[in-house]
């Protein structure tokens, strides 16, 4: 009887809890799944390819957009999205094309190159990853999402997350440097500030990670060009910050230009679907970047057809601007080449992203008229984009104290950087406002006031070579080339400066001297500007250079010459007034390399996390026959990663650790002081490194593996605390597992990643 009625019971419990499953809400995913499903089960075969198909937008003019070659391709569902469009009213009138036109009134994407910003441009990415704060470069982001989607864009080509260590590379201006431990906090940080905690509100937009991958690795520093490095470089050294973004819930994927293993990124089935979907179990969706199909041809891969019918097999979702996908995959499928179930599969997941973005749900939700008129290029977002530029700028040198500079007296402006507020926001700033941005002529003369008397000169052309000006005056951002001679410049410069107390030279690369196919091979200030410097510097007057730049520089020269130099990248809308305040002393400089500076080009590709070589040079020398060395310089970089100065000083003591022996389970307490050893408040970015002394494959010599901003008033001291944990300590081995192998570690705690307070420990078994 007893069992009888617990059987009863039995029966009763898992019927009620078949009713509840049945009774239950459906989550969103199988809400979505169900409402996708019904989609597409009305979907033609032309209009699934359709939405694979993502076209650039043209110059499609308000009121006109049905009658357009786009438009018409609208109306037959033969486009996904659409790029590079703006502003509200012609996203509506798009929009409208599809939701109230087209056979199913499915809406289309919108998306945009918003990389640093939409129309308040904050520092391009490479200057915004040495304020080395997480929480700036969110907000940035965050900001970035609020104006753009205000503006009606939906989705973002951004974050670039690829690493670089050569500086020839121009597209080095677009990202975070050459460490995967920091691009990857990086990486998080922009996908959060972009898609925000829901990404069906109509001020976040989703995120794109591009280049997948590699891409930072190309050959010669030269763009588009052949990568090739092994499984283990990737994954220890340049994959971190795309498995970041993806974990982070980034909701789509840019392919790269470059190959892998001798196979276009965008044909790689390993690259686009074992490691990005079943290694990484990213479910958002994958977009070529800009003709990359396309380009396989000539990669020599096949026409058009079977480049096509690769990227599919490969897992690629959508095709930018190429059209291959649209005009060749129905007869692939016909001749069994690809199946329906792979073109379902990227039709799914781009429906997938426009449900999660609400669009099937109101596809005008980002066409709010108010917003764009209240959202956009506001006076806090302005404020914003100031301070946060101010904690991007590197202080390089500062012999004597040189800077802050006083307000008082005769200032020059010396330079063809000095009055150009087009060239402030730098590259990838396309949906900027450039009159509104704040030259630095401006900035300095809005902070001195009446207290101290700016004069200017233009001083020389930013290249003289009039061919190499025109490469450079690209996108709205001339150069304002004068057409006197380099002599005659020089001179009015000079008798200027000559009554001045003392000179700020605005020196460096225009903003297009960087970015996508801007790689150069010598990466010095131009010629003529070096000529105007020496011209400046004979005047004996003291001289601070201002350095505009998308990249490292080989500024060996300038750091044996001049006494300060103040590296700004470029610094976007309130770049004038951003400079001005760490020029007085406004504001404190804070900023830390990302990337190496190299003595020469000859060092390049020079980064600090190494390895050791089998003949390593020993620690201070600078030659040794039989070592790893040069015969002409040192090994030294000119300035390391991690490096920059302040107005005050600060002194690192007590490195402490909890116990020397950290448990393959444990945690290991880590504690360093530190002291503002100087007379000014200031932030210092502690850095934290390890060594791996012992591994089953060799190691680098320095690994980041923490670090933290701080604030110190004048004599104040704190002490910080680092937790080092096992899986900090874990790498791929030549098994491509992740593993923490136990042995001796060394750890380094400081100011830049070749200076610092030393200790030792054990990882046990």
């Amino acid at each position: 009887m007893k069992r009888s009625i617990l059987f009863l019971s039995l029966i009763l419990i898992l019927g009620n809890a078949w009713l509840f499953a049945q009774t239950k809400p459906a989550s969103a995913d199988q809400k979505m799944k169900v409402f996708v499903d019904a989609l597409m089960k009305k979907m033609t075969l032309d209009e699934k390819l359709g939405q694979l198909n993502l076209p650039g937008a043209g110059d499609i003019s308000t009121g006109q957009s049905s009658n357009s070659d786009i438009g018409k391709k609208i109306k037959e569902g033969k486009v996904g999205g659409l790029f590079n469009i703006k502003s509200v009213e012609k996203i509506r009138d798009v929009q409208k094309v599809a939701v109230e036109q087209s056979r199913l009134k499915i809406p289309l994407l919108f998306g945009m190159d918003v990389i640093h910003g939409y129309q308040t441009v904050f520092p391009i990415p490479l200057g915004l990853s040495c304020s080395w704060d997480m929480t700036a470069i969110e907000k940035s982001a965050r900001i970035a999402a609020t104006e753009a989607s205000a503006d009606g864009i939906c989705w973002t080509f951004s974050p670039m997350v690829d690493i670089a260590r050569d500086p020839r590379w121009g597209r080095i201006a677009e990202g975070s440097g050459e460490d995967a431990y920091l691009g990857s906090q990086i990486a998080r940080a922009m996908v959060k500030g972009y898609q925000g905690d829901d990404l069906s509100k109509n001020n976040t937009i989703m995120a794109c990670v591009k280049h997948f991958a590699l891409y930072g690795a190309a050959e010669a520093g030269r763009d588009y060009n052949t990568t090739d490095m092994s499984r283990v470089r990737m994954y220890n050294e340049y994959l971190p910050p795309y498995k970041a973004a993806i974990d982070a819930g980034a909701g789509s994927v840019m392919s790269s230009f470059n190959e892998i293993d001798g196979i276009p990124a965008s044909a790689n089935k390993w690259l686009m679907t074992d490691l990005l979907r079943r290694q990484w179990a990213f479910n958002g969706f994958v977009v070529t970047d800009y003709t990359a199909i396309n380009e396989m041809i000539d990669h020599g891969m096949g026409n058009l057809q079977q480049v096509s019918s690769l990227a599919l097999n490969a897992g690629i979702d959508m095709d930018m601007v190429g059209e291959g996908f649209l005009t060749t995959l129905k007869k692939s499928m016909t001749e069994g080449k690809v199946s329906m179930i792979q073109i379902d599969q990227a039709c799914r997941r781009i429906l997938e992203a426009k449900y999660k973005l609400g669009l099937f749900g109101d596809p005008y939700r980002y066409c709010d008229i108010n917003r764009s008129k209240t959202e956009i290029f506001t006076p806090a977002n302005r404020q914003a984009a100031r301070e946060i530029a101010a904690q991007t700028f590197v202080l390089l040198k500062n012999e004597t104290q040189l800077l802050p500079l006083q307000k008082k007296g005769t200032i020059a402006l010396i330079g063809p950087l000095a009055d150009n507020k087009e060239n402030m926001p730098g590259t990838w700033s396309v949906a900027a406002d450039f009159t509104q941005s704040v030259s630095l002529w401006q900035g300095l003369k809005d902070a001195a006031g009446s207290d101290a008397n700016i004069v200017y000169a233009r001083g020389a052309n930013i290249v003289d070579d009039t061919l190499l000006d025109a490469r450079i005056s690209v996108f709205g951002k001339p150069t304002y080339r004068d057409n006197r001679s380099p002599q005659q410049m020089i001179d009015e410069a000079v008798a200027l400066a000559s009554k001045s107390d003392v000179i700020v030279a605005a020196l460096g690369e225009s903003a297009e001297m960087s970015g996508e196919c801007s790689s150069r091979s010598n990466i010095q200030i131009p010629a003529n500007q070096q000529e105007l410097l020496k011209a400046l510097l004979a005047t004996g007057k003291p001289v601070v250079i201002v350095l505009f730049t998308g990249r490292p520089l080989d500024l060996s020269w300038e750091n044996a010459h001049v006494p300060a130099i103040l590296n700004v990248w470029f610094a976007g809308s309130e770049a004038g007034n951003a400079i001005a305040d760490v020029l007085f002393g406004k504001v404190n400089p804070s900023g830390k390399l990302t990337a190496t500076f190299p003595q020469n080009i000859g060092q390049v590709p020079i980064y600090y996390n190494h390895k050791n070589t089998g003949r390593p040079l020993a620690e201070g020398q600078w030659f040794q026959k039989f070592r790893s060395n040069y015969l002409d310089v040192s090994n030294d970089p000119l300035f390391p990663f991690g490096f920059g100065l302040s107005y005050t000083t600060f002194s690192y003591t007590d490195l402490k650790l909890g116990n020397p022996k950290l448990a393959a389970n444990g945690k290991m307490d880590v504690s360093v002081t530190l002291t503002n050893t100087g007379k000014t408040e200031g932030s210092e970015v502690v850095q934290l490194y390890i060594r791996d002394l012992v591994g089953s494959i060799t190691r680098p010599v320095k690994e980041l593996k923490g670090f933290q901003k701080v604030s110190l008033k004048a004599g104040e001291s704190r002490t910080l605390h680092f937790t080092i944990t096992a899986a900090d300590l874990a790498f791929y081995n030549s098994d491509l597992q992740l593993r923490a192998e136990p042995g001796d570690f060394k750890i380094f705690v400081g100011t830049n990643s070749s200076s610092g307070l030393e200790a030792s420990f054990e990882l046990l078994k």
